[in-house]
């Protein structure tokens, strides 16, 4: 697996739960989010957000919400801002019978602010570079520019969605 996602196995991923049943899946999602194509990265996407997030935080969640936040920061990763989404999902969710499920969610997702901040003053990152640099056409060139304004427009609404976090499952946190 290389070193992203190199920490995934010291998870107890089978003993985890997520909306239906047990996590045990979850690392192959993570890994599909990290090394498939954009639709395959998409698709997984969809399916750990309903797993994970919507409508409900679980105990898997609060253990894959660093892996997020290390797919969010590596330039590889196909839809980062997918990624930036599914967190700012996380974030917004919870678990009515498990508050303490939805705090340490929601603290997951806040320990990755700097993170968040780093992407949304990305404006004139590397890998857009590289990508346009390597690409021959424009379409290809304007296509990689898209995708890294979609991670800063992810980012920056991650930002603001984290500075205005309030719910009743977290303590305020001071500015």
């Amino acid at each position: 697996m290389g070193t992203v996602l190199g920490e995934m196995r010291n998870v107890p991923w089978h003993e985890l739960q997520h909306a239906y049943g047990s996590a045990s899946q979850v690392p192959g999602m993570l890994s599909r989010i990290a090394w498939g194509d954009g639709p395959t990265a998409e698709d997984a996407l969809s399916d750990l957000g309903q797993w994970i997030a919507a409508p409900a935080v679980f105990d898997a969640t609060v253990a894959a919400v660093p892996f997020l936040w290390e797919l969010a920061a590596t330039e590889t990763v196909k839809d980062r801002a997918g990624v930036l989404e599914l967190l700012a999902a996380i974030l917004a969710s919870g678990h009515d019978l498990h508050p303490e499920w939805t705090r340490a969610a929601h603290d997951a997702v806040v320990a990755g602010r700097p993170t968040a901040a780093r992407l949304a003053a990305d404006a004139s990152s590397a890998e857009a570079e590289a990508e346009a640099e390597a690409q021959t056409h424009a379409h290809a060139r304007a296509q990689a520019q898209a995708r890294q304004q979609a991670v800063r427009d992810a980012a920056v609404r991650l930002l603001a969605a984290i500075d205005g976090h309030i719910c009743a499952a977290c303590p305020p946190r001071a500015l």
